[in-house]
């Protein structure tokens, strides 16, 4: 019998996005599951309440609970730090493995690691969020060395509106900051029903296009012992070697 691999999900209590999208992309993997445990997340916004959302005592609480279910890997399947900071993921990370035994990843260090292996340093950003979280997430980027080239965001501050977002939107915005011609596109926000569009619109545009669900189950797969290219239809990210 091949050994089980389960990747353990941390998950915004509101997003009804992420797990089916997840659980689609390793459904071609036999030996693959993929768990889930919820924390408080009903907004995205910079006001103290809204950031308090996110204190490391919650998601802990919450990792410790995958922990139970004996997981390979604990992924943060959530962008927070794309406003908070990229530290607050290197943190956590370091928390959960301290706390758990588990090795933790996110999906915006995922997508960092990508982003730093291709050598991206001019990023098109599609998003769901307000104008306020979008500037703080262009000016975390800007400090790594990379530009905002092409972005469109929808002022939404409600977390579960982002998963009512149509599919059509998506590829409306997603095709107009193509046009601004990044290096690649990186939609931020894992409920958004972005990620099944992703294989088709890189073929149509022409440029890589990086989901923040599919970084984080990317970057898991690889620290479970699992081969990302057995994942298919599901963009060009999963041809990447860590």
């Amino acid at each position: 019998m091949t050994k089980r691999v389960l990747l353990g999900m941390l998950t915004p209590s509101s997003n009804t996005i992420l797990e089916p999208i997840s659980q689609a992309m390793v459904a071609g993997l036999p030996e693959v599951s993929v768990h889930f445990s919820r924390f408080k997340v009903t907004e995205i916004a910079l006001s103290a309440s809204a950031l308090a959302q996110f204190d490391d005592s919650e998601i802990l609480r919450a990792a410790e609970l995958l922990a139970h279910a004996k997981v390979d890997v604990i992924g943060w399947n959530g962008t927070s730090s794309g406003w908070l900071g990229f530290e607050a993921d290197v943190r956590l990370c370091e928390r959960i493995t301290s706390v758990t035994g588990i090795a933790a990843t996110t999906s915006m260090l995922a997508l960092n690691e990508l982003l730093a292996s291709t050598k991206v340093k001019q990023l098109g950003f599609v998003t769901p969020y307000r104008d306020d979280v979008q500037n703080r997430i262009l000016s975390n980027y800007g400090a790594l060395g990379i530009a905002c080239r092409g972005e469109r965001h929808l002022g939404l501050q409600d977390n579960f509106s982002f998963s009512e977002v149509t599919r059509q939107q998506i590829i409306d915005m997603t095709r107009m900051v193509a046009r601004e011609a990044p290096q690649a596109i990186t939609v931020i926000c894992t409920n958004l029903n972005a990620a099944p569009l992703v294989d088709g619109l890189e073929q149509e545009v022409g440029i890589p296009i990086y989901d923040t669900i599919a970084t984080v189950i990317w970057k898991s797969l690889i620290i479970a012992g699992v081969d990302p290219s057995r994942v298919t239809g599901w963009g060009t990210l999963f041809r990447k070697a860590a």
